[in-house]
């Protein structure tokens, strides 16, 4: 098989699945109608059969990932039940959400790039000119010295901390929802402000790791941040993220208008920065109660081993969560009136 052929040929049928699935997980597969339901079960049927083409000529692997995942979205809103919006909000977080994360991988990347070159510039500006903590650290950090703050905060009783709990935690959601917002809108200024934003969130969490290890205090930073900042950090990156594809949008249409480009692109990053929002309430909750416990009453290795412990949940379900969608009840009416199954090729 000419590969090169076959995808010329196949890619326009490929992409306008895309855009059909797009609009199943915004309205619903009702929301198709009986003619679009019907050129869903073509598109579908095709797809199916060109995945099976691709395994068999044993095509480069991408081209065999990028159709078993078109066939495997296809698949379960083919054979996921005709249940309600309820249900398919539930799908879209459990199975639809890591999907996306895993196909947008590239600007996944470069959010992470961006940060984290923030974060290594606030570390290199403490390391050289410690006077520099002056711009790179928050005020608030500035009162105490990392060593008087960290004798306050083992000092202070728990009863106090759950007292304060509840109250810092709203306070959390609200400040970290309006983060992941901004990074994501402002994806709109041809990505040039979210990656701003992106590396300036990097820079103080640079200068914060260097200063405490430069006062010998590294392990309670680490145990600080961790628990909370895994998730939290990620769910940023992922609002960065949304806002690049955003960008993508804007500045490299390819072959379609630019208008229908940001109409595609935009869905996606909408879909990425809403899917992450779980992730972010995670984090706050972590953040409003375990972060702010230190020692004697929770020692500091029992906080990085839990910290590991949510990193690995939150990345198995970003890596691994909608790989193998499972059948479970007939199609819906109209997509069951328009598939026909003997051709399907299974998602793996």
């Amino acid at each position: 098989m000419d590969v090169n052929r076959f995808i010329h040929e196949r890619e326009g049928s490929w992409r306008e699945l895309e855009t059909l699935l797009d609009h199943v997980e915004r309205r619903g597969a009702a929301s198709l109608g009986v003619e679009g339901a019907r050129r869903f079960g073509k598109l579908y049927r095709a797809a199916s059969s060109d995945l099976i083409r691709a395994r068999t000529a044993g095509a480069e692997a991408s081209l065999v990932d990028y159709l078993n995942g078109l066939v495997a979205r296809s698949y379960a809103y083919v054979y996921g039940g005709g249940a309600g919006r309820g249900r398919a909000v539930l799908e879209f977080f459990v199975r639809g959400f890591p999907r996306l994360f895993r196909e947008e991988w590239k600007a996944v990347a470069l959010s992470a790039s961006l940060f984290a070159a923030g974060s290594l510039v606030g570390a290199a500006g403490q390391t050289f000119d410690p006077s520099a903590e002056a711009v790179l650290i928050p005020e608030d950090h500035q009162v105490h010295t990392p060593t008087e703050r960290v004798a306050d905060e083992e000092a202070e009783g728990t009863a106090h901390r759950a007292d304060k709990a509840a109250a810092f935690s709203t306070f959390l959601f609200t400040h970290n929802i309006k983060v992941s917002f901004l990074v994501f809108a402002l994806g709109i200024t041809a990505g040039l402000g979210t990656s701003i934003v992106l590396f300036a969130n990097g820079l103080p969490l640079g200068a914060l790791a260097v200063q405490y290890h430069q006062h010998g205090e590294g392990t309670f930073f680490w145990a600080w941040i961790l628990p909370h900042g895994i998730p939290e950090i990620t769910e940023i990156v992922i609002a960065g993220a949304a806002g690049l594809i955003l960008a993508r949008g804007i500045l490299f249409p390819g072959r379609r208008r630019r208008v229908d480009a940001l109409r595609h692109d935009g869905g996606r990053a909408v879909r990425l920065a809403l899917g992450g929002m779980p992730i972010l309430v995670l984090a706050g909750l972590i953040e409003g109660t375990i972060s702010q416990i230190h020692e004697p009453v929770i020692p500091y290795a029992l906080k990085l081993v839990f910290a590991a412990i949510v990193g690995a949940g939150v990345y198995a379900f970003l890596l691994f969560a909608g790989r193998s969608p499972t059948p479970t009840s007939e199609p819906p009416a109209a997509l069951a009136a328009a598939v026909h199954t003997s051709t399907d090729a299974k998602p793996v």
